[in-house]
């Protein structure tokens, strides 16, 4: 069929009822097609009361097509004159999904997923109305949380499936400034209303989130986390005591693999246990640990190379007497409290605050990384052993993921190989991941597309913005062309947490609820003056006294 030919083909096409047809369909491929739009037909409808209706034809917007006793839903990605003819637009479409027709109205009802059967070029185009995305975007019965409203509506409630969402990970993208922090808070505090006797754990790298959770959540942070260091295994072990580089750290790591597993035998519990392991999360003392380094450094003799030990003891020494790692390096951390520990972190039981708020601001940077791998791995060895025991699934919910996940790291750090495996197989095991980032371009490879939902708010950086596409489904090509385009908490959702891809407009969170991640208002700041040097005391008090 020519332009020609579809153009005269508009007077041919059957009106529905109440609805002007505004084009036809001119060609039909697998996923995307190419529709001919009337603008005049158009600019009539732009006075039409349904805002809806009086936005069709508009990138973003949708129209509907009947095949059968069908409706398909296309989206419109893209719009060009059609050369030679002014009045033809050619509309690159997206399909979204298909409902049925009810017979007496025409209407639209029972939405679903993905399309049975194409129309045929020359079908009639219709213009979507808002009872229609009603039926579309309607919640089903399965559960469910509000997040906001489908743009442009304002009455069109956008719904996330918890099971679908959380069961196959799911990733919170945008640039600084977008309202990240306050859309994160708002899909916990939803999830935790839904569910208010489950197991969330949140890594907060900022402390901007204990603000938003006082309510409902348990606050750790170093002065009350008390997370035993004999809970690392050999390789996090490794990653705090083993200071050396090239073949002087496998020298050191097998002294250290050696006097740890003594030290971890040494004690009640480990002369228990007939195979013990390196990585057993056994109790023992970091003195029995040094004793023995001493020890074996005794047993070289004039000709062997003592550095090794005196390395690992002078490291193992200088972390057990800075007061900054007392939160984890302390003598009173000996005691088995693995089980109070995971009770407490866990939330099992909940006690109504399902969710734990991990904020490691006040960690040192060099064990960071540490920190979270050692929690991160909690939870999944705990989703691991307690298989045949009755099922408690946990969201781990990483803020900042660049800085724990990187691209380049090629599994180097601990952090990242667990945060990896997570990805791939903790929806096995009941573990959801939930990642938080504003740089998807420096994750490693592969994480994001292991995220089955993924909310992406406005990103400006171009290379973010090709990773983002890259990882989204096809269907959803026509609103990321959107994302440089969104405004403050405003979100394109695709994937298995919703229907079809949605443009959203996140509700707004109650100030007490909000996360403390504001920015400085530097005109109405610079203003206020007096009482300078009784904040520079203060500080410097804080600043010398930082292990508290």
């Amino acid at each position: 069929m020519t332009e020609m030919q579809g153009a005269q083909a508009f007077s041919h096409a059957a009106p529905l009822a109440a609805t002007p047809c505004i084009g036809m369909v001119f060609e039909i491929g697998g996923s995307s097609s190419m529709v001919m739009l009337d603008p005049a037909v158009l600019d009539t409808m732009m006075t039409d009361p349904d805002p809806i209706v009086a936005s069709a034809g508009s990138v973003g917007s949708q129209i509907k097509m009947r095949v059968g006793g069908t409706w398909l839903i296309a989206n419109i990605r893209a719009l060009k004159m059609v050369d030679g003819h002014d009045d033809r637009i050619a509309a690159y479409v997206d399909f979204l999904g298909e409902g049925d027709e009810e017979k007496l109205t025409g209407k639209l009802y029972k939405f679903r997923r993905g399309v049975t059967r194409y129309p045929t070029p020359g079908c009639a185009v219709y213009p979507v109305s808002t009872a229609d995305l009603k039926q579309i975007y309607a919640a089903d019965d399965r559960a469910n949380i509000e997040i906001g409203t489908v743009y442009p509506t304002k009455d069109i409630r956008a719904a996330l499936y918890v099971d679908a969402m959380l069961g196959k990970h799911f990733a919170l993208l945008g640039s600084t400034g977008t309202g990240k922090s306050t859309s994160a808070a708002l899909i916990l505090h939803r999830i935790c209303e839904l569910s208010p006797q489950g197991h969330v754990v949140m890594i907060d790298p900022h402390g901007e989130y204990a603000a938003a959770f006082k309510g409902n959540g348990a606050i750790y942070d170093v002065g009350n986390l008390q997370m035993p260091y004999w809970l690392m295994n050999f390789e996090e072990h490794c990653e705090v005591f083993v200071t050396s580089s090239g073949s002087e750290k496998q020298i050191d790591a097998d002294i250290l693999a050696k006097c740890l597993l003594m030290a971890r035998g040494k004690s009640r519990m480990g002369q228990e246990i007939s195979k013990l392991t390196v990585d057993a999360p056994i109790p023992y003392l970091l003195s029995d640990l040094t004793n023995l380094i001493q020890l074996e450094m005794g047993k070289m003799d004039r000709a062997g190379d003592t550095a090794p030990y005196l390395r690992l003891k002078t490291k193992i020494e200088e972390i057990k007497a800075d007061p900054r790692y007392s939160f984890m390096f302390s003598g009173m951390l000996v005691a088995d409290t693995m089980a109070a520990f995971l009770e407490r972190i866990f939330r099992l039981p909940g006690d109504g605050k399902p969710i734990s708020i991990i904020d490691v601001s006040g960690v040192p940077s060099e064990i960071t990384s540490v920190v979270v791998a050692v929690l991160s791995r909690m939870v999944f060895d705990f989703a691991i052993w307690s298989r045949g025991e009755p099922q408690r699934p946990i969201l781990l919910v990483c803020e900042e993921a660049h800085r724990y996940i990187p691209a380049g790291d090629g599994g180097a750090s601990s952090v990242g190989r667990i945060l990896s495996r997570i990805a791939k197989e903790g929806r096995k095991y009941g573990v959801s991941l939930g990642l938080i980032t504003q740089r998807p371009s420096d994750l490693a490879e592969g994480v994001l597309s292991q995220c089955g939902t993924i909310i992406a708010m406005r990103l400006n950086n171009d290379r973010d913005q090709a990773f983002v596409r890259a990882a989204m489904p096809e269907g959803a090509r026509g609103f990321l062309d959107a994302i440089p385009a969104l405004r403050n908490r405003e979100c394109i959702i695709c994937g298995e947490g919703v229907a079809i891809p949605v443009r959203v407009s996140f509700d707004p969170l109650a100030e007490d609820k909000r996360p403390a991640s504001d920015d400085p208002i530097f005109s109405q700041l610079w203003r206020e003056t007096g009482g300078e040097s009784d904040i520079i005391a203060r500080t410097l008090k804080r600043w010398r006294a930082q292990g508290r």
